[in-house]
Order: C-alpha cells, then sequence, then structure tokens
C-alpha cells in the first residue's frame, strides 16, 4: 500500500483543482461541496451546487487559514477534510446533537482565553482509498491545521457505528467514533444513541 501524506489545503489558486477534481461531477461531494454545516436551512435550500461550489471556492481565495486539508497518493488528491471555527459552522450549533450535549459544549479553561475550538464536519475519501488509513491521516492533518492557526480545542461529531450498525457511506461522512478515539479524542457527550460529540484538547 502507497504511504498517504495529507497536508493543509491551501488558499493557492493551484491548489483549487486538487479540491475540484476530488470532489468530481458526481455523488454528494459535488452536490454539498462542504457547505452542509456552513449554511443555515434556509441557505441550504436555497442554494444550487453551482452556489455552494462558488462559496467553497471563495473560502480558498480568503484572506483567512484554508478550510480544509487534502489527502494525496501518488500525488493525486484521495481525500479531504473540512475544519474551521466552530462559529464557521451554524448548522452545527444548532443541531439535535450539539444541543442535547448542553453545557458539555461551551468553552472550556483549556480552550484557552479566546475558548478557540475548531470542527472538523466532514470527510471525503475517494472510492478505491477507503479503509485504507486516509481518514485517520486527514484527521491527524487536520488537527495540525487547527493547532497552527491557535485552536485550543478540536470537535468532532462522529457517528458509532456499534450503536447504528445500519450506517452506511452517506451516514459516516462525519467519521467514525473509533477513528476519533483513536487520535485521541475523548467523548464530552454521546446523548443522542449512536452519535456523540468528541474534543481534543490540543493548547498546552
Amino acid at each position: 500500500m502507497v504511504p498517504v501524506t495529507a497536508t493543509p489545503a491551501t488558499t493557492a489558486p493551484a491548489d483549487w483543482p486538487d479540491v475540484e477534481r476530488l470532489f468530481g461531477v458526481r455523488g454528494e461531494p459535488s452536490r454539498c461541496w462542504c457547505r452542509f454545516f456552513a449554511l443555515t436551512g434556509a441557505g441550504w435550500n436555497d442554494s444550487t451546487p453551482g452556489d455552494r461550489k462558488k462559496q467553497l471556492r471563495a473560502r480558498f481565495d480568503a484572506d483567512a487559514p484554508a478550510p480544509g486539508v487534502l489527502a494525496f497518493r501518488d500525488g493525486q488528491p484521495v481525500g479531504w477534510c473540512a475544519v474551521e471555527p466552530r462559529d464557521s459552522y451554524p448548522r452545527i450549533l444548532r443541531s439535535q446533537v450539539f444541543k442535547a450535549a448542553g453545557p458539555a459544549v461551551h468553552s472550556q479553561p483549556e480552550d484557552g482565553p479566546d475558548g478557540s475550538i475548531w470542527s472538523v464536519t466532514c470527510f471525503v475519501v475517494a472510492p478505491g482509498h477507503r479503509r485504507s488509513g486516509v481518514a485517520a491521516a486527514l484527521l491527524r492533518a487536520a488537527v495540525g491545521h487547527a493547532i497552527g492557526h491557535g485552536a485550543g480545542s478540536v470537535e468532532g461529531y462522529p457517528v458509532d457505528p456499534v450503536l447504528r450498525p445500519k450506517a452506511g457511506p452517506a451516514d459516516l461522512y462525519q467519521g467514525t467514533l473509533k477513528l476519533f478515539l483513536d487520535a485521541g479524542f475523548e467523548v464530552v457527550s454521546d446523548a443522542v444513541p449512536g452519535r456523540a460529540v468528541v474534543r481534543l484538547a490540543v493548547r498546552a
């Protein structure tokens, strides 16, 4: 198996074709463009896939940290993980999983004085490269990316296939609980059966 390398998706225009090529023209990534959690319900309903693609491209062009990381194998993009400050994702803040967690999702002392919490919200792994370490490489890179931009903690919202055995690829785009636990994250809430809020404190 060829080793996987994961690096932050940068804002350089030359990197956009890698994201565009990975997401393709068919399937859920090409419809969502990783905007589901970044938009309110009305914003999602009123947008087209083309609109969402433009919005993600604009995030690459913005004077801000890149909105995610890419994984490469043999020099080709094979995976993507979205990671940004939590307040960039209004739908997360309004989600059932988040609301059910209650005070557990509030900023903690270890998050630092600014309460900087970043969220890992989505994984895209190309067919033929799943279950081969890509998601784990992406999560490591996402944590490193967040740390590099001042995160105090990194949060995720994975599915637990043990409690949701019928969960398929379309349900696991936020990652599995085991993936996050193996990376050192801890469960801060499992109030919704089969779902969890997990967090990794990264600020010393």
